[in-house]
């Protein structure tokens, strides 16, 4: 009854146009009020500060930091230049250069709206130019960069770990080859389309130019190259290649000599304000974390599921309905700080390795940005495409498909996602 309550305040304050953290916030403080007096509150900021200030956090501030300097640089434009010179000469070729160059940024953003920020305000007016229905344009942009968010590194994942306890390297390896399957079928995805409905060919292939670009794009495409390898061979944690991150791009930025030290400021401005979202909403979640746990909610909850069936098959399905119910309503860091900590008993208990695990949350998570109301990732792309949005959820549905079919992949069987894991660290 507790959670119930928990949450139908929740979505009651969201509904009402309150920020998501401050519902979280207030919804958690009345919960202790009325539990436990006002002997609680003194604990409040305690627990605000020492939730906000867990060391693997660190890594969100900086991976967003490093892909606001690539939004004001050239290094987004280059590695547009370079897959349109690879891939331009195939029907429905830019609408593949989209999904390839998605899953390339994240790869050093982490975050599948500064995805779409980056990268729609150039590749969507170019391919609307170039003939593709608006609608189209948008959806194949906004389905691509939330699948790139499970291709390390990921700050949905970072989040999950701190939440989960579980290790964040594990949880980027996990997410390539899953990540790279779904990207194979989205591009798959294009060139039927573009055969079907006849969309245009860029232009013909030029090994010149293949070259020319590639050649303008070489210190951009070190960034992934040097962060990845330096986490994944133990060289640095996850957070130091955060800031490994921020120093390659700013570096690189210079280089081109396309960001002066005015840019910098802005996109540290703008780095700043996203990094104070989440990291309200982190804060806020650990007053909800002190009250459930007090309350016990999560291991009442593991016992009420349990109990209804101990099939882990079974269980994996109502644990996905109910994450793709939350994704409608909540941002995807929201619902992870929210949720994550209140279900783990359940995984534990039906014995879901927590990696797999987090695969399945980020995944679900991912197709929420796509599914309104709230759908924050759709939303960013229909206002730079300055398209409907219920005309490109219309023409989402096939790239939506793709991501529910990467979902169930990777739910039931766990090797798809585990065994590079396995490989390399178990």
């Amino acid at each position: 009854m507790a959670i119930a309550l928990l949450f139908i305040g929740v979505l009651a304050l969201v509904l009402l146009s309150v920020p998501i953290a401050v519902a979280l916030g207030i919804a958690a403080v009345v919960a202790m009020l009325a539990t436990q007096g006002l002997d609680a509150l003194p604990n409040v900021p305690l627990v605000m500060y020492s939730g906000a200030t867990n060391f693997p956090l660190i890594a969100i501030p900086l991976f967003i930091l490093a892909g606001a300097i690539m939004n004001t640089s050239g290094i987004s434009r280059r590695l547009i230049a370079l897959a349109s010179a690879l891939l331009g000469f195939v029907r429905g070729g830019l609408a593949m250069v989209n999904v390839g160059t998605s899953l390339f940024f994240a790869e050093i953003s982490g975050s599948a709206v500064a995805d779409v920020a980056a990268l729609g305000s150039v590749l969507m007016p170019a391919m609307k130019k170039k003939g593709y229905p608006g609608p189209f344009t948008a959806a194949v942009t906004s389905s691509s960069a939330s699948l790139a968010i499970i291709i390390p590194p990921s700050i949905p994942m970072i989040l999950y770990a701190v939440m989960a306890g579980t290790s964040v390297v594990q949880l980027f390896v996990a997410g390539i080859v899953p990540g790279l399957l779904g990207g194979f079928a989205m591009m798959g995805l294009c060139y039927w389309m573009a055969v079907r409905y006849g969309y245009p060919v860029e232009e013909v292939f030029q090994l010149k130019r293949v070259w020319r670009t590639f050649k303008d794009a070489a210190l951009a495409l070190l960034l992934p190259l040097i962060i990845l390898a330096g986490i994944f061979g133990g060289l640095v944690t996850a957070t130091e290649g955060a800031g490994l991150a921020v120093v390659a791009a700013i570096f690189v930025a210079f280089w081109y000599h396309e960001m002066d030290w005015k840019s910098l400021w802005t996109a540290i401005v703008d780095g700043a304000v996203q990094t104070a979202v989440v990291m309200l909403l982190v804060a806020a979640s650990a007053l909800l974390g002190v009250y459930l746990t007090e309350a016990q909610v999560p291991q009442k909850l593991a016992q009420a599921i349990t109990g209804i069936t101990g099939e882990q098959w079974a269980i994996l399905a109502l644990l996905n309905v109910f994450f793709l119910f939350i994704g409608l309503f909540l941002h995807s860091a929201a619902a992870i700080i929210l949720v994550v900590p209140i279900v783990m008993p359940v995984v534990t208990a039906a014995g879901i390795d927590p990696v797999h695990f987090g695969l399945i949350v980020t995944l679900n998570l991912a197709i929420g940005q796509q599914t309104p109301p709230v759908a924050s990732v759709l939303m960013t792309a229909c206002s730079i495409a300055k398209e409907d949005v219920w005309a490109v959820t219309r023409a989402n549905v096939p790239f939506i498909g793709v991501l529910l079919a990467v979902l169930l992949l990777v739910t039931y069987v766990p090797a798809v996602p585990l065994w590079l894991v396995d490989v390399f660290y178990r």
